[in-house]
């Protein structure tokens, strides 16, 4: 059996004239946290964007090579770039829960995709929420507006919101960055229970977090991935020189 989700070979992405990707190649396994770690600007959150096509709304953008989700081609003419992003959620830096309730956040996606049942759109609610470690504490205030949740709450509605579409994947960029500590330890806990379900892709700044929830971490410098292991052999047993220096604090 086949454990790779995302195949990535050659991978070199140009923003205009600024080589920002060189020459990726990865391999990302499913039901498991990949972090990608580096300094800023290293092309960490472009390659993340690379996977579910978010970069192709950014003019002057010119990819090369290959990525495949599960032996189909994410570039190729036969995909449904739609469909790409329901199989691959997304998360961002900052909560950006939509300016309606907290029901109908959720069920925003599911209802573009035709489901108007109301009792499955409870269902699909409820489930999204359980599965965020959200449901106890908004399950008696559906209807109120998504803003008026912490951001630690609205960062895992964002969440529930990305598993309400059913997705195989769940990117997330940098999601704690905004966050208190006890927020970021409540994501950190919900992403080791959602790897059962889900594969996960995770850009963080921080080594802490890198270490406490990934198996695998890949380390970005200039564009390019320097080193990409077992996440405990990347912080113990680092082959790199450079990820050394990174991940002792000696520049980044």
């Amino acid at each position: 059996m086949n454990d790779t989700i995302f195949h990535v070979k050659d991978l070199n992405l140009y923003y205009g004239e600024k080589h920002a990707l060189k020459d990726i190649c990865m391999d990302i396994e499913k039901n498991k946290v990949t972090a990608l770690i580096g300094p800023s600007g290293c092309g960490k959150s472009t390659f993340l964007r690379c996977l579910n096509r978010m970069n192709d709304l950014i003019d002057g953008c010119k990819i090369e090579g290959k990525i495949e989700i599960d032996t189909t081609d994410v570039y190729g003419d036969k995909l449904n770039v739609v469909d790409l992003r329901t199989r691959v959620g997304m998360v961002f830096q900052k909560p950006n829960p939509f300016p309606m309730s907290i029901f109908d956040n959720i069920t925003y996606g599911p209802r573009c995709q035709g489901i108007k049942n109301k009792k499955v759109l409870s269902e699909i609610v409820e489930q999204s929420l359980r599965k965020a470690a959200l449901w106890d504490e908004v399950k008696d205030r559906l209807h109120d507006s998504a803003f008026g949740l912490s951001g630690g709450q609205q960062q895992r509605l964002c969440i529930a919101r990305a598993i309400a579409m059913e997705p195989e994947v769940i990117l997330m960029d940098e999601p704690t960055s905004a966050l208190d500590p006890i927020a970021t330890s409540k994501i950190e806990d919900l992403i080791e229970e959602l790897k059962k379900d889900y594969t996960i892709v995770i850009v963080t700044h921080s080594m802490q977090q890198a270490s406490r929830v990934s198996d695998r971490t890949a380390f970005f410098l200039m564009g390019e991935v320097v080193e990409y292991d077992k996440t405990s052999t990347i912080f113990q047993q680092p082959k790199d020189k450079r990820t050394e220096d990174y991940i002792t604090g000696r520049f980044g």
